[in-house]
């Protein structure tokens, strides 16, 4: 029979993370969430470096039906009729865990219901993507018309070559990668190396509004250090793109969209001098 769910409060009253949650999961995982379920948004959870305290208040103790890992998620079923269905999506970004618990309707909530072209970037009839090796759980752009390879690149996450030079360069965020980089400066450097590219961008996998949400750092601290951003690096643009899907098809789009640009350059680069 599946262990419970079971919730208790935060020994560390001075945490601002509340609550301990823990996964029936192996010897169990524990994490410090600020909900003791994920009702109208994704929480943020942060894996507990400490023992799991016996002695903590119980606030709730959730019955299983199901508690399975699957890939990078762990989907939970509770043994009730209301509330039963969430998932810990563990993740990782830069090197840093990133862990949220939510349930079905808030993951399908941020899903605009909105079908995508499948028409080809730029008209090309082939294009080839190049990742980055140290991208994780990368885009694989399965439902647009492109290729995929991976290898280092000097900067960026995805970019599109022709020939050997490189034309364009996309940089994806979560909206915490995000957060993070900009609090420690880090994404001051990347926009500054991303300005040598002639077409660059870096979108994020979020809403502009989910700025105005977060917990653990002013809003308006990341709100000005965007802005900031932006006028000091312009010809970068940082754009919210809503979720995963539309900031894949937005990539692919711009990349093709930089490569058929080349391609007309260098054919009327060819063709002018004998026209004259």
């Amino acid at each position: 029979m599946t262990e419970p769910l079971l919730i208790v409060r935060n020994p560390d009253a001075a945490s601002s993370l509340p609550y301990l949650v823990r996964i029936p999961i192996g010897d169990g995982i524990v994490l410090r969430t600020r909900e003791t379920w994920p009702r109208t948004s994704k929480v943020y959870c942060h894996r507990h470096d400490g023992p799991w305290p016996d002695d903590a208040e119980i606030v709730e103790s959730v019955p299983l039906r199901e508690c399975s890992r699957r890939g990078a998620a762990i989907d939970i079923v509770a043994d009730r009729r209301r509330e039963a269905r969430s998932q810990f999506v563990l993740t990782r970004a830069r090197g840093r865990e990133m862990i949220f618990w939510q349930t079905a309707r808030v993951a399908k909530a941020a899903r605009p219901n909105v079908a995508l072209p499948k028409a080809r970037a730029g008209g090309l009839d082939s294009l080839e993507i190049v990742v980055d090796t140290r991208e994780r759980y990368a885009w694989k752009f399965a439902q647009q018309q492109a290729t995929v390879t991976k290898r280092a690149l000097p900067v960026g996450d995805y970019a599109t070559f022709v020939d050997d030079d490189l034309v364009a360069v996309v940089e994806r965020k979560s909206l915490d990668d995000l957060v993070g980089s900009l609090t420690s400066g880090r994404l001051a450097y990347r926009l500054a190396d991303l300005t040598g590219i002639d077409r660059a961008a870096v979108v994020v996998e979020d809403r502009y509004s989910a700025v105005f949400k977060l917990e653990h750092v002013r809003p308006a601290v990341v709100a000005e250090m965007l802005a900031e951003c932006q006028v000091r690096w312009p010809s970068v643009p940082i754009l919210f793109l809503e979720n995963r899907s539309l900031a894949q098809e937005w990539s692919y789009r711009f990349l093709g969209s930089a490569v058929r640009e080349r391609l007309v350059g260098e054919e009327a680069h060819r063709i002018l001098p004998d026209s004259e």
